[in-house]
């Protein structure tokens, strides 16, 4: 076999599953497409013979970039480098990252997805909206909401906006951000233009804000945008989102609900949600509803999302009148 230099992943990676024995390369395959795992036992059962030092090279490889990209996890590549020059050296440093970042698509702004929100919200808070919300898209709908519920309420609407309507963001511009937040770390940008943000990243992010900063961003779309505003308020609770309620709150749902939107609603939804509501419904009631479910054949899946939809009225009908609590997970809820 030819030097490790010469050898490209495929001849590497069978190497390495040589090297590694049957029984932990059988558990690796697990994991594998099903076309890798036929182009990898091919040239496993091509590989003739294989000289120690270069099983030894591979194996040594493949632990550089493991551990790359461990610290790239703890703290970013640029934590990742930092620690890499330390063990390596600079140059073998930066040969492993470039190997790594060239086969890998790491996520822009991974760094500060391992910030807390309080000390992002410091370096982001008077930077442009549009800035704030290319940075907001990239982080967790916690870590969003966090931040987002501490803007001044006079960027809150027009940031959450930013974020519904943005679509694909040049490379370019996110390196230009990065290098204001992160030193070095120009790298992380994906060379390819980058989808981020839409419709339901504002939702996911509104789902988990206090009720509070998401009727104010609301109400303010629903002025400025209301197309916008209405096909955001449409995702803001979908019907499975019922098993976020307790079960006294799903009781005084199902009393505003009729029976037939009810059966036609859980005709379109899973075993969980079928099991909640049922349970919280009287026995000779449950029997009636899975009696009409049972009866009425297939149903169309417009007419379910319609009764579903008509739940979710209910559910945030109720919310606004505070009858009931949604648990929204962005932080704890005291109800007295």
């Amino acid at each position: 076999m030819a030097d490790k230099e010469k050898m490209n992943g495929v001849q590497k990676a069978a190497v390495l599953l040589i090297a590694l024995g049957p029984e932990k390369s059988a558990n690796i395959f697990k994991y594998l497409k099903e076309d890798e795992i036929e182009e990898l036992t091919l040239e496993i059962a091509n590989t003739r013979s294989i000289s120690p030092q270069i099983k030894e090279d591979v194996i040594e490889e493949f632990y550089q970039v493991c551990l790359a990209q461990q610290y790239i996890a703890e703290g970013g590549i640029g934590y990742a480098k930092e620690l890499l020059d330390k063990a390596l050296g600079q140059d073998k440093a930066q040969e492993v990252i470039t190997k790594l970042t060239a086969s890998l698509q790491v996520r822009p702004f991974e760094f500060v997805r391992k910030t807390d929100p309080s000390q992002v919200l410091n370096f982001i808070q008077d930077e442009h909206p549009q800035t704030i919300a290319m940075i907001l898209s990239y982080l967790s709908p916690n870590q969003a909401s966090m931040i987002i519920g501490a803007l001044d309420p006079d960027k809150q609407a027009d940031v959450a906006k930013r974020i519904a309507m943005m679509d694909r963001t040049s490379p370019d511009v996110i390196k230009e951000v990065e290098s204001v937040l992160e030193r070095k770390l120009s790298s992380l940008a994906n060379q390819d233009y980058t989808i981020v943000g839409g419709v339901d990243a504002i939702v996911s992010i509104l789902n988990t804000v206090d009720r509070s900063t998401e009727k104010h961003i609301m109400e303010t779309l629903e002025v400025e945008e209301p197309e916008l505003a209405d096909e955001i308020r449409k995702k803001m609770f979908v019907f499975e989102d019922i098993l976020l309620l307790d079960d006294r709150a799903i009781q005084r749902v199902l009393r505003d609900v009729e029976n037939n939107d009810l059966a036609i609603a859980l005709k379109g939804s899973n075993d969980e949600v079928k099991g909640v509501i049922l349970k919280n419904l009287s026995k000779r009631l449950a029997s009636m509803i899975e009696e009409d479910m049972e009866f009425m054949g297939p149903v169309r899946m417009k007419d379910v999302e319609e009764a579903q939809q008509k739940i979710v009225a209910v559910i945030r009908k109720l919310e606004d009148a505070a009858e009931i609590v949604i648990s929204r997970g962005g932080g704890d809820e005291i109800v007295v």
